[in-house]
């Protein structure tokens, strides 16, 4: 059972941040700590920084010989089984380095001398280079060090759907970046069925797919040998005349395989040691083509289903302060289906000014391109943060809810918000207002009503993006351009 249905959120994958997985059976994803450090989102930095600092001073500890204090940090990386992450067909058990490995995986690490040799700096590269180590035990490894920043995801993700948390439970080994040590506490966490589970960003999963480092040795190591035994018109190269008198010539991957180049780990070592070039090749590849799972990719629900049901919800709400809590839940969902993967994270209720003042939804902004990368590349705007107010108004918007949004921003949150509305019965008046706004602070406000939300939704249905981008950008020249 999915935690949805678990505790009846009546959401869709499309309509939730983190990974709705099924308690009773693993979910073939993995937390991909590449990803983590490519992504520029706030969230993500702060999990990446906790990573490196694991990663790194391990690499310190063994580099200066201090192999007892690095057997030390390396023995709570043990399988997690809160995830239901992994390859398990029966009862989620975890794939990780469980107590009987620990000691030969680090003497493996030890031993290949990867890190003494500069070849493994992250911890992504050990599936590459390292014995015993491949996509999933690296995940699992990632969710020990990351617990403490999942434990509290997970309770953002519960106070923003309401799922009830429980007291006083065991938190689990989490790293501590301050003490740089291995800790554990008493928290409260997401429990069902007697037993206690982590949510996970979506953003930050991706499928296991190909071993990371076959692709490393089948699409660029074995690539760069063909091209070289091509130039030297070596033995492997095979000749063939075709029936237009030319002369094909090839170098098939097995031979080099049977011959030279087997896929081992040693291999991978020694070739990346004699040509760090192709390696540097392979990351700066692998930068440029890696992405976060799409909702798609996530889950076989129907997507224009989804969006009919959406927009069949939105019609049922009754403008005013009865249907309040509905319009705000409602409008969770659909920011999320509409925004991501550029917007992410989204909190309920944010305190702020030590509790004096809230805000209704805050999202982290980790766009690399689009409208929201442009707010603070090219327009210079504070958007780390994209703060959201919901108004299921019967009423049309006045100064008092503009003036509300605005109190909510600053220089180290952000420059620029939302503000979702049934509608608005005098647009150009209020348009004005915002323009107020731009030209007084440099804050940027954008109203979205029932219309807009709308036409985003019918856009995304018709596989026509373009419809999202091109609203918001018409409704911020609007304001931008007085």
């Amino acid at each position: 059972m999915k935690i949805s249905s678990l505790f009846n959120l009546n959401k869709s994958q499309f309509e939730l941040d983190f990974v709705d997985i099924d308690i009773e059976h693993d979910t073939p994803l993995f937390l991909d700590p590449f990803l983590i450090s490519r992504r520029s989102d706030s969230h993500s930095q702060m999990v990446n920084a906790t990573i490196k600092n694991y990663f790194q001073h391990l690499i310190s500890l063994i580099k200066t010989g201090n192999l007892n204090d690095a057997k030390g940090i390396f023995k709570h990386l043990d399988e997690p089984n809160d995830t239901c992450f992994g390859f398990s067909h029966d009862t989620p058990c975890g794939n990780g380095i469980g107590p009987i490995n620990q000691d030969d995986i680090l003497q493996s690490i030890i031993n290949s001398k990867a890190i003494e040799s500069g070849l493994v700096e992250d911890l992504e590269d050990t599936a590459i280079f390292i014995e015993g180590i491949g996509k999933d035990k690296v995940s699992d490894m990632t969710t020990q060090i990351i617990r403490k920043d999942l434990l509290q995801y997970t309770r953002d993700q519960c106070n923003l759907w309401d799922i009830p948390l429980t007291n006083n439970v065991p938190s689990g080994f989490f790293w501590d970046i301050t003490s740089k040590s291995w800790k554990q506490t008493f928290t409260t966490r997401l429990v069902a069925d007697n037993k206690a589970f982590l949510l996970i960003p979506k953003y930050l999963v991706s499928y296991y797919k190909d071993f990371i480092d076959q692709q490393y040795h089948q699409h660029f190591i074995l690539n760069y040998l063909q091209a070289e035994h091509l130039e030297n018109n070596t033995s492997l190269v095979h000749t063939k005349k075709l029936k237009s008198g030319g002369i094909t010539r090839r170098v098939h991957k097995k031979d080099l395989k049977d011959s030279e180049a087997p896929l081992t780990k040693e291999y991978l070592r020694d070739f990346t040691k004699k040509h760090p070039e192709i390696f540097q090749y392979f990351q700066e590849r692998k930068m440029a083509t890696i992405s976060s799972l799409t909702n798609s990719e996530l889950t076989k629900e129907n997507l224009s289903q989804v969006v009919d049901f959406l927009l069949s919800e939105l019609n049922k709400i009754t403008p005013g302060q009865k249907d309040a809590n509905k319009y705000h839940n409602l409008m969770i969902g659909i920011l999320e289906l509409v925004f991501y993967p550029d917007l992410m994270n989204p909190i309920k209720e944010t305190n702020i000014h030590k509790g004096r003042k809230r805000i209704d939804i805050v999202f982290d902004n980790g766009a690399d391109a689009g409208f929201f990368h442009r707010l603070h590349d090219i327009h210079k705007i504070v958007s780390s943060f994209i703060l959201i107010e919901c108004k299921n108004f019967s009423s049309d918007l006045t100064n008092p809810e503009l003036d509300q949004l605005i109190g909510r921003f600053g220089v180290n949150r952000s420059k620029f918000g939302f503000l979702l509305c049934r509608h608005l019965g005098d647009t150009k008046l209020f348009t004005e207002r915002c323009k107020d706004t731009w030209n007084d602070k440099h804050d940027l406000i954008l109203p979205l009503t029932d219309v807009d939300i709308k036409n985003m939704l019918i856009g995304i249905k018709k596989d026509n993006l373009t419809v999202i981008q091109d609203l918001l950008q018409k409704k911020a020249r609007e304001i931008m351009m007085s």
